[in-house]
């Protein structure tokens, strides 16, 4: 007598053995991955830079800075509020923000077809017709239709497509959150070089103001003196002239510190008509930044890294161009009830299901596939290059920007001896010219020589502060690729990952 429970029994494991040997034969084909591996293109970026020699170390660190807030190293409370409105109501931070979300929307995409896809469907049908029959009677019927049914399928990524696209739109995802703290970094940089600007204006202003002043009471005096005969007309004429110069460079002052001063407004995200700065003493001291060394700027500027993902993205896209070569394994499975009685419907007659795998290879396509990769390769080489041009640029910033704090610091000290044998120069004419030794022509000479050095001193202060700003930024203003894997972690690209990425759009 045969044992049916041990046939079935021995049935039902030859089934689980050939499931298993079929799973594991689908894992090792789903670990393949056609195209090239990534690694990340070779560029030369020197020992040190050319003014490394004789560049002083200096305190704070850009890496010191809390939360990367490097403005914090220049002591000024109003930029410290100006930057904190900006971060969170300037608009191209807001569309890099924005462009960041659709990468992350993207990447979670590209990640559904690793999973199958399920569907359902049901519906209730009723048909009928009529015929004439014997006699003339005409018959009539009609049929009702219940189904149900469930398909599932699942496109197994045998050659990699599916995770290379990933490994693309992950790499794109991190470009972009480079590119959020790219942007936040130029926003801060153009309103700090914006509001630079308006102070050395008051520091213009406040010396206009004190010279016109100055200039007021020398022509009073240049008039009693004329009145009393001791000076002629001309000396009069003179000291008018320079009086009101003066004053018309005090007037073009304002609308100048009014264009800058828009301009941070614009930066914070706000109508000009509704903003201003007032009027404060600042230090004349700025401070000194370290630039380190260039092969460092590869990890802090987050252009170049923003670059170098792009790269990763490209070189991807090369292996899902290549994966489109070989056929696509399909998994398909459908089931479901159909009957023509409701009460039946769930019953064993009128149930049915089909499964099986599906395998498709496209034979000839006229080179379509072919032109795919090459243009991924293609691709792929534009990236590179662009990533490559991305550093030599940082580098040239980077040594420009110490190449003009070097020169204008040096100018500095040359121009304060300028400013003082102006001043000296000055005030021996006027003793002269109280002595009546000279006229006042000769006086109102070197006042201007004295004014017009004054204001370059001053404006080379600014100079000198906008060129560290711009060194500040040009070695990535205290940020570094670990902001990079934060992003990986937590999917937030703000610079400080205490804190939450405004998003800059209504709930």
């Amino acid at each position: 007598m045969i044992d049916c429970s041990r046939m079935c029994k021995a049935w039902y494991v030859l089934r689980v053995m050939r499931a298993a040997l079929l799973l594991g034969a689908l894992s090792q084909l789903a670990s393949c991955m056609v195209g090239p591996d990534y690694v990340r293109p070779s560029v030369d970026v020197g020992v040190q830079f050319k003014e490394t020699p004789g560049w002083k170390p200096a305190q704070p660190q850009l890496a010191d800075a809390p939360g990367g807030a490097w403005w914090q190293m220049y002591n000024d409370a109003t930029l410290n509020q100006l930057m904190q409105e900006l971060n969170v109501a300037n608009q191209n931070i807001a569309q890099a923000e924005a462009r960041f979300r659709q990468a992350v929307a993207l990447t979670q995409g590209a990640r559904a077809p690793l999973l199958p896809t399920l569907s359902a469907t049901g519906g209730a049908t009723r048909a009928g017709g009529s015929a004439t029959g014997l006699g003339g009677v005409v018959n009539s019927t009609s049929i009702s239709t219940y189904s149900a049914n469930a398909l599932a399928s699942w496109q197994i990524d045998i050659w990699g497509s599916v995770r290379r696209n990933i490994e693309s739109t992950d790499a794109t995802e991190l470009a972009l959150a480079a590119e959020v703290t790219g942007a936040r970094l130029t926003a801060q940089t153009t309103m700090s070089l914006a509001y630079t600007q308006v102070r050395v204006l008051d520091e213009q202003k406040r010396l206009l103001q004190a010279t016109v002043a100055s200039y007021g009471r020398a022509l009073k005096l240049t008039e009693n003196r004329y009145k009393a005969g001791i000076s002629g007309q001309a000396d009069v004429a003179v000291a008018r002239t320079q009086l009101e110069s003066t004053r018309a460079q005090l007037i073009d002052l304002e609308q100048q510190r009014a264009i800058a001063e828009n301009a941070v407004a614009v930066l914070l995200g706000r109508a000009p008509s509704s903003f201003s700065i007032a009027v404060q003493p600042v230090s004349l001291v700025p401070p000194k930044v370290p630039a380190g060394l260039p092969s460092e700027l590869l990890e802090r500027r987050p252009d170049i890294s923003a670059a170098e993902r792009r790269v990763a993205s490209a070189n991807a896209l090369i292996g899902v161009a290549t994966a489109a070569w070989f056929p696509s394994l399909t998994l398909n499975a459908n089931t479901g009830f159909r009957s023509n009685d409701f009460t039946q419907w769930f019953s064993a007659p009128a149930q049915f299901w089909s499964l099986g795998p599906q395998l498709a290879a496209l034979i000839f396509d006229g080179g379509a596939r072919q032109a795919q990769i090459s243009q991924a390769r293609a691709q792929f080489d534009v990236q590179t290059a662009i990533y490559r041009q991305t550093v030599l640029n940082a580098l040239q910033e980077v040594e420009n920007a110490m190449i003009q704090m070097r020169v204008f610091e040096q100018e500095d000290a040359v121009q304060r001896l300028a400013v003082e044998a102006a001043r000296l120069s000055l005030r021996l004419a006027r003793n002269q010219y109280d002595q009546g030794l000279i006229d006042y022509l000769s006086v109102a000479v070197l006042e201007a020589t004295a004014l017009n050095n004054e204001r370059t001193y001053i404006t080379l202060v600014g100079n000198r502060f906008a060129a560290s700003l711009r060194l500040i930024a040009a070695l990535g203003g205290g940020w570094s690729t670990q902001e990079l894997k934060r992003v990986d972690d937590s999917g937030n690209p703000s610079a400080n990952p205490s804190k939450t990425v405004p998003t800059n759009r209504p709930d």
